[in-house]
């Protein structure tokens, strides 16, 4: 099969490297290049861009945004400039790269791949995977088929979206202790468990690197509470994974 490459759009860093599909890993090395600032459309295509000829690569490219995507058209924008609201963002990359190019959620193309080769593996029924970082990422899996744009870090929990009490960003800005940070994760995972009653959470972003400094804090529920297996590679893997589904 023709290599299919997979980037990551972030808040603060653009990255993106050639995908092993069969075994869910980087074929090499990922390139990352800081996200412009402002992350206007005709700047992140650039930076996207310099990522992909980095690996002189042809043939099919999967990416992530952090935002509601349908049909390659970005609905919302969180954390990048909000000119990419309502835009073709795949037709703007196919174009750009002058290759095949597919445009997913970023939380969702992580949920694809720990779903495939991580903590997901083989887990049947309801699996949700959760991304604290700048806010929260959702992805929502049910017999490994996606339900895309879920959005969890929107929902309101006392009285504000639940990303700006319990995502990592929240922690650090109020100063928090990990045994304090995982009282809020734990009331987060009340509100989304009574919601969809998961088999599984998988818990992945940045933070997932220390999953051992609050997990353990976190309490007993009725889902199995685990760490992203791929960790920063998730949106990467998954992304290309879409790209290799989308070109058939």
């Amino acid at each position: 099969m023709t290599a299919v490459f997979g980037v990551d759009i972030g808040g603060s860093g653009i990255k993106g490297a050639p995908v092993d599909l069969a075994r869910g890993v980087l074929a090499q090395e990922r390139h990352k290049v800081l996200t412009p600032q402002p992350s206007a459309p005709e700047a992140v295509v650039a930076a996207v861009r310099e990522v992909v000829r980095h690996f002189d690569h042809q043939g099919p490219v999967g990416l992530t945004f952090p935002g509601v995507v349908v049909d390659g058209h970005t609905r919302t924008a969180a954390n990048v400039d909000k000119g990419w609201i309502g835009l073709d963002a795949a037709g703007l990359f196919r174009e750009a790269l002058d290759l095949p190019a597919v445009v997913l959620n970023d939380a969702d193309a992580a949920g694809l791949a720990e779903t495939a080769h991580g903590a997901g593996r083989g887990q049947e029924g309801v699996v949700l995977l959760l991304t604290f970082g700048t806010g929260i990422g959702s992805a929502l899996l049910v017999d490994g088929a996606l339900v895309p744009n879920t959005e969890l870090g929107h929902l309101e929990l006392r009285g504000k979206d639940a990303e700006r009490r319990a995502s990592s960003a929240a922690k650090e800005r109020h100063g928090l202790s990990w045994g304090q940070w995982a009282g809020r994760v734990d009331e987060y995972l009340d509100l989304v468990e009574m919601l969809f009653s998961p088999q599984l959470i998988v818990i992945g972003g940045g933070v997932s690197r220390k999953h051992e400094k609050f997990l353990p804090l976190l309490r007993e529920r009725g889902a199995r509470v685990v760490p992203a297996e791929l960790r920063n590679d998730a949106g990467i893997v998954g992304a290309a994974m879409a790209a290799a589904r989308a070109s058939g």
